[in-house]
């Protein structure tokens, strides 16, 4: 079974790693993302929209997953946070991890005219949390292993929070517009538990009582 297990994971990595690192960005800005396209969240979690009066047509969350397509000072392919919202989103195919040097780890795809800062958390469960800083607006890196992570920590959820203090506060795209948020660090997770479940020893135990039983009561019988 643990070979099993092995093997799945070693055929898992084969298959999520391209044989070159992929650029993505625009003209605000980008990264080389080493995985390609399997580096960007691609679950959505949660989504608070804040205040400022943020319009129908800017709150579709699922705009922040997956890889960026928003156009230079464009944010039809994004979501607004609103003046404080946050959106919570998650890795299923891969964990952003630390780099083991100073380089980037993660990149945000802050887009639309106004540059508005970000704050970032991650959280390996989705419960407990760590602040890794802030974006400045616009696309822009974080290096987690600043915070006192590495390659053996793997990330599944990472957390967008607006800052209430930059950008607009007042209008139909008030706060930071995400449009997508990649791992340029990233791993593929353990593999699950095989389906392929062990043999049950409890039919066989009950197996051998029964027949220790049937022995005995023929033994019984033989002397009577």
């Amino acid at each position: 079974m643990k070979l099993f297990n092995s093997l799945a994971g070693a055929v898992a990595i084969a298959l999520c790693a391209p044989a070159h690192a992929t650029f993505f960005g625009n003209v605000q800005g980008g990264a080389e993302f080493p995985q390609g396209a399997i580096s960007f969240a691609d679950s959505l979690v949660s989504y608070t929209v804040g205040r400022g009066g943020v319009t129908a047509e800017n709150k579709v969350p699922s705009r922040a997953l997956g890889v960026p397509d928003s156009t230079a000072g464009s944010a039809t392919h994004s979501v607004t946070l609103g003046d404080g919202g946050n959106i919570v989103l998650e890795f299923i195919d891969n964990r952003l991890t630390g780099s083991g040097n100073n380089a980037f780890d993660i990149w945000i795809f802050e887009v639309g005219p106004d540059v508005e800062d970000t704050f970032i958390d991650i959280s390996k469960d989705g419960v407990n949390w760590t602040s890794v800083g802030k974006v400045f607006g616009s696309t822009a890196g974080i290096d987690i292993d600043k915070f006192g992570f590495g390659t053996a920590d793997l990330f599944r959820y990472i957390r967008l929070t607006d800052d209430t203090n930059e950008g607009d506060q007042v209008g139909p795209s008030a706060g930071a517009d995400i449009d997508a948020v990649g791992a340029i660090s990233t791993r593929t997770p353990p593999p699950p538990p095989s389906d392929v479940s062990e043999p049950s020893m409890l039919p066989l135990l009950f197996a051998m009582i029964a027949g220790g039983w049937v022995t005995t009561r023929r033994g019984r019988r033989g002397v009577l």
